[in-house]
């Protein structure tokens, strides 16, 4: 499938019309769903009805913006009116959103055509899609292997074509880490930056959304459209937003850019194959202008053990209001209120959604809030302090997204200490609310793809995606097809 700006300038010169483009994309779904299963609802006849209103656009001569007739994935926990929002989780198998989302709102507004909502992990609980209440996401370039997660559905679903780009949720890594595994790119903006609006919470102040796409151009044009102010959202960020396609050019020469490589995320851990690729690409970005210096985060590694303490405590009062009372599932079989709550919930919810709540419970309980939360806080404002010494050295870090590449289905899921690990590199990012994305950089000796992690100063996405489009543009790990592709 070609880029957002190659269909674009199809549709404008009237090569190819916006239904013979969802068309293909619906017609791709349909073959690679079976196996893939990226996929919880396909919103074919929607997606067709968009698609037609764009090329009226077009033959009656009205200029169409970049997104418009381009097929979009979703991932099911953004609110999307009349379409049913699962966040994969069987609590909400039946809830039907009375509102839409701010950013699905936007892509609607820009004439982007919605082919469906992708699976995930159960409320985005989870780091490799095997915790969806509905089915395991299956890795395009493995089937044996998994997507990554939360957001594996989304990732799959652009790695397999299925659709252009698509957007994720990242709470410690949760859009990153599976575009590694995927070999695409994905973005976690600046805190803020996007709205949070409609997007069902796991964990409020890390969540955030971000886009999905084969290219880093496709990456900042999706950015470009969601970005921006939201009276809806408290921690909306009122500030403007640049074209983030403005400043993406093939070298650095001359930028004087200073590249400062995290010491502490190379070592015990690390697979040796993903540590040679970083190595090199950190080569490769010297080669092109950047200026390398070796920098310390000492509580980087601290980010884990807090994250799983904050993380879990905050979940444990956002699902507070899945009671049965209110919306989506209700226990039939009940004596009284007490009992359908606690039917409910032990129906609806699933292990990994259970034993997060059980944690935050814990940890904000009267005796360990101190000993716990408190200080997992405080840990948060030492990581974050790390990074901001670092940025008075350079201007972006770079480190591994992913210790590993994808591992095998089933094999980590019933040791969840060891899944956890799997977002060592990427949560500190969440913690410190700084802008992070994930960039192909080569494959392991299975043919699995490799992700190298760019990290950025508050709201300097522009200077982020520079860095990440010379870096691509100078490789061709960016047009490499996954196997079921």
């Amino acid at each position: 499938m070609a880029s957002i700006r190659e269909l674009h300038e199809q549709l404008v010169k009237k090569e190819r019309s916006a239904v013979e483009i969802t068309q293909e994309a619906l017609d791709r779904i349909q073959a690679l769903e079976p196996k893939l299963h990226s996929f919880l609802t396909v919103t074919a006849q929607q997606a067709l009805d968009q698609a037609r209103a764009v090329d009226a656009k077009i033959a009656a001569g009205e200029e169409i913006g970049i997104l418009a007739g381009i097929p979009i994935g979703i991932k099911d926990n953004m609110c999307t009116k009349g379409i049913r929002t699962t966040c994969g989780s069987k609590i909400l198998e039946n809830f039907v959103p009375p509102y839409e989302s701010t950013v699905t709102q936007k892509l609607a507004n820009a004439g982007a055509v919605t082919v469906g909502k992708t699976n995930l992990d159960e409320f985005a609980m989870g780091s490799s899609t095997e915790n969806s209440a509905y089915q395991v996401t299956a890795n395009p370039w493995d089937l044996s292997r998994v997507p990554g997660g939360s957001s594996g559905g989304s990732a799959a679903a652009v790695a397999a074509e299925e659709c252009v780009v698509s957007l994720g949720s990242d709470t410690g890594g949760s859009i990153r880490q599976p575009a590694s595994f995927c070999g695409v790119v994905g973005m976690k903006p600046t805190y803020g930056l996007v709205s949070r609006y409609g997007l069902v919470a796991y964990a409020s102040s890390l969540d955030q959304i971000g886009p999905f796409a084969r290219t880093v151009e496709d990456a900042a044009i999706l950015l470009s459209a969601i970005a921006g102010y939201d009276p809806q959202d408290s921690t909306s960020l009122k500030v403007e937003i640049p074209d983030y396609t403005a400043n993406l050019i093939p070298d650095l020469k001359g930028k004087k850019l200073k590249i400062g490589v995290i010491k502490e995320t190379f070592g015990e851990g690390l697979d040796p194959e993903v540590e040679a690729s970083v190595n090199q690409a950190i080569a490769q970005l010297e080669s092109l202008g950047a200026e390398i210096h070796y920098i310390s985060c000492p509580r980087f590694r601290y980010g884990v053990p807090s994250y799983y303490i904050i993380a879990p405590s905050e979940a444990s009062a956002n699902l507070a209001r899945y009671d049965g009372v209110k919306y989506g599932l209700r226990s039939k079989d009940a004596d009284n209120l007490l009992s359908m709550y606690t039917r409910t919930r032990s129906t609806g919810f699933g292990a990994e959604v259970k034993r997060r709540i059980m944690i935050g419970t814990y940890a904000l309980s009267a005796g360990y809030y101190d000993a716990y939360y408190l200080k997992a806080q405080k840990v948060r404002t030492l990581i974050k302090e790390d990074f901001e010494k670092a940025f008075q050295q350079v201007d972006v870090l770079v480190c591994p997204t992913a210790p590993t590449t994808a591992f095998q289905a089933g094999e980590k899921i019933t040791d969840p200490l060891s899944m956890y690990l799997n977002d060592l590199m990427t949560i500190p990012v969440n913690l410190a609310g700084l802008p992070g994305i994930s960039v192909p950089c080569g494959f392991d000796s299975k043919g699995l793809p490799i992700g190298l992690q760019l990290i950025g100063k508050v709201l300097r996405e522009d200077q982020l995606l520079q860095v990440a489009y010379a870096y691509e543009q100078s490789t061709n790990w960016h047009l490499q097809t996954a196997k079921i592709a």
